[in-house]
């Protein structure tokens, strides 16, 4: 049995349909309750208690570990304990590319404390690094609605964003296979690709164009601390702004493990395109 936290997000929502269209029985796991694919258990529970979590543990051999933000207000080691005791075998994180990339970050230090404790945990363990998502794009989704228009930062600094489905499927090999143990996989998708280039890949999505407006850095800021804390929202604007090399850099990783190439932010954006219809 596998059990998958975050069940109901961009990656969480797809790798439990995978495992269960595999096969495998499926705990999942959010905080609040939600409709799940035929076969699958739902069990409502939050990752800051650990006790609410132990009972979606019981009988399972595998866990999926995915946090929300960078997972400041959580007890790692009383997860993994919960784990643990039920008898679970291996740990999936989520973790962020960031957490080896910018370890002293304050935005991202907090992930790299989780990544240690999962190795220190005793279990079998797998840590997935993802760069940015696609789905960022859906912050764009009322303004591509309603005006025709994206607008965010730095709009000629490309990065290899990586489509939520591919971390999820990437997830779900590593649940199933032993092989990965102590194995730490960066994903990234095939090419980096400027926010510019997105908007232009939505507007072609859709048959229409849609016009990009590049904010000031001070602008993104503002419009981030709505929704993120300020740490976070410094650490996104310095990997957005000024990315490293290692930033910058398309892994292999996701093409290695599932013998295809990473899917494009193209693909990403008709698959989704309805969402800015």
């Amino acid at each position: 049995m596998i059990v998958v936290t975050g069940a109901t997000g961009n990656v969480g929502r797809v790798l439990v349909r995978a495992l269960a269209e595999a096969g495998e029985r499926v705990v999942a796991v959010s905080r609040r309750p939600s409709d799940m694919p035929e076969g699958v258990t739902h069990h409502q529970a939050d990752l800051a208690v650990p006790e609410s979590l132990r009972p979606a543990l019981d009988g399972a051999d595998a866990l999926f570990l995915l946090v929300a933000g960078a997972g400041e207000h959580l007890d790692p080691r009383g997860i993994l304990g919960a784990a643990k005791a039920a008898g679970v075998g291996r740990v999936v994180l989520q973790s962020s590319q960031a957490a080896g990339t910018r370890p002293e970050s304050g935005s991202h230090s907090p992930l790299r404390v989780l990544e240690d404790t999962v190795r220190r945990s005793g279990l079998e363990w797998t840590v997935l690094r993802p760069g940015g998502f696609a789905s960022n794009a859906f912050a764009w989704a009322e303004t591509i609605r309603s005006r025709r228009t994206a607008a965010a930062p730095f709009g000629d600094v490309g990065l290899p964003i990586v489509d939520p489905a591919d971390i999820a499927e990437v997830a779900a090999v590593v649940l199933r296979e032993g092989k990965h143990a102590g194995h730490t996989y960066e994903l990234t998708g095939p090419a980096p690709i400027t926010p510019r280039q997105r908007a232009r890949a939505i507007g072609d999505a859709l048959g229409t164009p849609v016009r990009f407006v590049e904010q000031s850095r001070e602008e993104a800021r503002e419009q981030m601390l709505r929704f993120m804390p300020e740490p976070v929202a410094d650490g996104t604007l310095a990997i957005l702004g000024e990315p490293s090399d290692a930033e910058r850099r398309v892994s292999p990783d996701v093409e290695r493990i599932l013998g295809r190439a990473p899917r494009t932010f193209a693909e990403w954006a008709r698959r989704n395109v309805g969402v800015f219809g």
